[in-house]
Formats: structure tokens, C-alpha cells, sequence
């Protein structure tokens, strides 16, 4: 009697091909995991400059928004103040 392999059954190449692969496999799995954590990185340090450009523009516009407030009241005074000379000066004339 000889002894053969049955069909279905792998051989020992078989088993060390289907390793190899897995361990490529594997391999890329890792390859990709630091392109991962690489590409989350950028993330994170990209998220931080946009949280400071976030916050420099929060304090411009704060800025902004008080000098115009600034400004309406200036506007304000300065219209009160030529009414009443307008009222004061009709007044006296009289």
C-alpha cells in the first residue's frame, strides 16, 4: 500500500502557504493601523488649529461687536447734544 493524501485534506505546503499569507495579512493590517493613527494625528493637531483660529476670531468679533456699540452711543450723545444746543440756542433768542 502507498499512502497518499486524500483530496480535501491540505498538505504541509498548504498550511505554510496559508500562513505566509496570514502573516502578510497581518502585516498589512498593522501597515494600515499606523496609517490610522498617523492620519488621526493630523486630525487632532488640525482640530486644535482650527479650535485657536475659532478663538481669535470669538475675541475679533467680541471686539468688533463693542467698538460698534462704541460707536452708537457716541452717535447717540452726539445727537442729543446738537439737539438740546438747538433747543438751548432757540430758546435764548427769543
Amino acid at each position: 500500500m502507498t499512502s497518499t493524501t486524500p483530496p480535501n485534506e491540505p498538505t504541509l505546503a498548504d498550511v505554510i502557504n496559508k500562513l505566509d499569507a496570514l502573516t502578510q495579512g497581518q502585516q498589512h493590517l498593522g501597515q494600515t493601523q499606523e496609517r490610522f493613527s498617523q492620519d488621526l494625528e493630523k486630525l487632532a493637531q488640525t482640530q486644535e488649529r482650527f479650535s485657536q483660529e475659532l478663538e481669535r476670531s470669538n475675541d475679533r468679533f467680541s471686539t468688533y461687536q463693542q467698538a460698534t456699540q462704541w460707536v452708537v452711543q457716541l452717535a447717540f450723545t452726539l445727537i442729543a447734544s446738537a439737539t438740546v444746543t438747538v433747543i438751548i440756542t432757540s430758546v435764548l433768542k427769543r
